[in-house]
């Protein structure tokens, strides 16, 4: 069998009844599901590239019936092409989640069996580096002096939530979710924090989280009482993280800070930080609760320089 010609040599990609087809799909996904128009554009591009693909894969333009019986090995093939064409992890994920959602359209119109497009795994998309912030930035986001909301005691509430992602690298959902009765020691150098999978976990406190959790209670006007909720929103009910996330938002804009500054953005802060200061990773990872070392390890990526130092100063023949 010969090398299959480049794509851009067809000039007809599909068969009418498939292109119409497509054309309906697109229709319904802009007027019906409203996606964004960079999207539509994308899943245009992305199915107009797969049947040139198969032009070439079948010997002719595909009609209907040829996408309507697609087996997992002809997708697989695209994938390959697209791979050697330059394609990346991502630009073949999206490629494949368009093609997906075009034959589960025809599906439930009754006009092909999308079953290989569901079983077929979408390529494994390279671990993003974290974006931390600046130890000056991060400080100035969990000093309650700069928090933007004019209500003391959600100044020091929100204050309060962020020093716990920074200051112990919890994540939201577990800061969100401590008793009214956690952290009322102020003696205490450890927190015991139930994350992911229910894996408890010892977290150190640092003064600066006992005083911002001192100066929170001290201002919320609501019994922050045991069995209920420590962290309360604006009427006492329990504090949703798009709250946080909002007001985090807000002060972004105000501080002059990256559109990477989320909360979430703390905890990598928290690990990044702690590597920088010659923290190993295994006591990251157990402070961060990961359950695999692999996880923690994208924190290396970040900090190359201070690591490079290491090793330069503690190899025995650097």
């Amino acid at each position: 069998m010969g090398v299959q010609p480049k794509t851009e040599q067809f000039l007809i990609s599909a068969r009418p009844d498939l292109i119409d087809a497509r054309e309906n799909w697109l229709k319904s996904l802009k007027n019906t599901r409203r996606l964004a128009t960079n999207t539509l554009e994308a899943y245009e591009r992305d199915t107009r590239q797969f049947f040139q693909f198969l032009t070439g894969h079948l010997g002719e333009p595909p009609a209907l019936k040829d996408v309507a019986t697609l087996r997992i090995a002809d997708l697989r093939s695209f994938l390959a092409r697209r791979r050697n064409d330059g394609a990346g992890a991502r630009t073949l994920g999206r490629g494949l989640a368009g093609i997906r959602s075009f034959l589960r359209y025809l599906e439930k119109q009754g006009m092909a069996n999308a079953a290989a497009s569901i079983a077929m795994r979408a390529p494994k998309q390279p671990k993003s580096l974290p974006k931390p912030l600046t130890t000056i930035d991060a400080r100035r986001v969990v000093e309650i002096g700069g928090q933007l909301n004019e209500e003391p005691w959600i100044a020091a509430r929100n204050a309060a939530v962020l020093t716990l992602l920074y200051g112990c690298g919890l994540r939201i959902s577990e800061a969100l979710g401590l008793d009214g009765g956690a952290l009322t020691d102020t003696d205490a150098r450890s927190i015991p924090i139930t994350g992911k999978g229910g894996k408890t976990r010892m977290v150190p406190l640092l003064p600066i989280v006992h005083r911002a959790i001192a100066e929170y209670r001290k201002l919320c006007p609501y019994d922050l009482e045991e069995g209920k909720p420590l962290f309360r929103g604006a009427r006492g009910g329990d504090l949703h993280s798009a709250i946080i996330q909002r007001d985090m938002q807000k002060m972004r804009g105000a501080l002059g800070l990256p559109d990477t500054a989320t909360p979430h953005a703390l905890r990598h802060s928290f690990a990044t930080h702690l590597l920088g200061r010659g923290g190993d990773l295994r006591t990251i990872q157990e402070l961060l609760g990961h359950a695999s070392l692999s996880t923690t390890q994208v924190y290396t990526g970040v900090d190359t320089d201070r690591l490079m130092e290491i090793y330069d100063k503690a190899h025995p023949r650097a």
